[in-house]
């Protein structure tokens, strides 16, 4: 079984139209592109390149996300009306479950780790059978000798 390495520089990657829905809109016209850079073999943890224009927008986070921000700023309006500040560099962790409103001012662009949320006794279950599975020899080595490399980005390095 072949396994890839995948590699890309966020600032570079082209990404395709995405949506923010209408009814998350609360000012501005915000446009959203983004584009899957990865997927784990079991489709619980993807890796996303988004980026975003102008405008305030209600968030609704399906999955839990960890952000790192690339370039431009974004701010989190909390419950009081204070603001927190995200640019390029910072990172940040946000719970599946949870909604957000944020102000862009400008375009942003960040990398977020997505993974499907699951209980305690379920993520404990799923780690037990990995091991059962790689006493028994039926899952992956972690040094596999056909590793391939896969670049997604188009930018000299």
């Amino acid at each position: 079984m072949s396994k890839s390495i995948v590699m890309a520089t966020p600032a570079a990657v082209e990404l395709s139209p995405s949506s923010i829905p209408a009814e998350w809109v609360i000012s501005g016209n915000p446009k959203a592109w983004n584009m899957e850079v990865s997927n784990s073999s079991d489709r619980i943890s993807q890796i996303v390149v988004w980026e975003c224009s102008a405008g305030v927008f209600k968030w609704h986070y399906k999955k839990d996300e960890s952000v790192t921000v690339i370039s431009g700023e974004a701010f989190l309006i909390k419950p009081d009306g204070q603001e927190v500040r995200f640019g390029a560099g910072d990172v940040g962790f946000f719970p599946a479950g949870i909604v957000c409103t944020w102000r862009v001012p400008g375009p942003f662009r960040k990398v977020a780790v997505l993974r499907e949320p699951m209980c305690r006794p379920i993520g404990d279950l799923a780690k037990a059978w990995n091991r059962v599975l790689q006493v028994l020899g039926l899952a992956a080595r972690s040094s596999t000798p056909d590793l391939r490399c896969i670049s997604l980005s188009s930018a000299p390095r």
